[in-house]
């Protein structure tokens, strides 16, 4: 099955730029460290990804496809303003504590993407800002929440959550649940929610 194995190589060749990125940064990654790391040398490379930018934009793009989705299931059944923003940030901080390489590299090198990868991240990262916005805007409409701009809560809500990214770890500190549930209780309190 020579698809298949050409899908595994490409995983690897994906996951290794990403610790690469990581550690050294997009800018200080050439292809040659990359290829080095799945043990593909010169050209070769090249069969299985077009450049650099193509594996950067790559990362990125499905970094916020799966926030996006994670942010739809896990409101999709969701009643009140409240339990919807619960649900919401409880998904943003649960994906950031167990993506964090992803979410690192998301944040970091948006600077590095050029066109036209960067209008389509950037589109996306707006839509998942929107998301919150809305949510938020929809709880004080109904006298949930008491907050005087909800892009502004929006936004500092997003930022606790990325945070995550650059300080959890699996190993010690608080549990994955634990920053989870302290998050939403956070963010309630930030939109002023009259009943959590």
């Amino acid at each position: 099955m020579p698809d298949r194995g050409r899908k595994g190589r490409a995983a690897d060749i994906r996951n290794a730029a990403l610790e690469l990125f990581v550690r050294r940064g997009y800018e200080a990654t050439t292809m040659a460290d990359i290829g080095a790391a799945v043990g593909i040398r010169g050209a070769s490379l090249y069969k299985h990804v077009a450049s650099k930018q193509e594996l950067l934009a790559t990362i990125t793009t499905n970094t916020m496809e799966q926030l996006l989705e994670r942010h739809r299931l896990a409101v999709a059944d969701a009643g009140t303003p409240v339990e919807r923003l619960r649900r919401a940030v409880d998904a943003h901080a649960r994906y950031h504590a167990r993506h964090r390489r992803e979410a690192f590299v998301g944040n970091r090198e948006l600077r590095s993407l050029v066109e036209p990868y960067r209008v389509v991240v950037l589109g996306r990262r707006a839509e998942y800002a929107n998301c919150f916005e809305d949510l938020i805007a929809d709880g004080i409409s109904t006298g949930d929440f008491r907050v005087g701009s909800a892009r502004l809560a929006a936004y500092a809500i997003l930022d606790l959550g990325m945070g995550v990214a650059v300080w959890f770890r699996e190993d010690s500190g608080p549990t994955e649940n634990e920053v989870a549930w302290q998050h939403t209780e956070f963010a309630l309190r930030m939109v002023g929610a009259s009943d959590f």
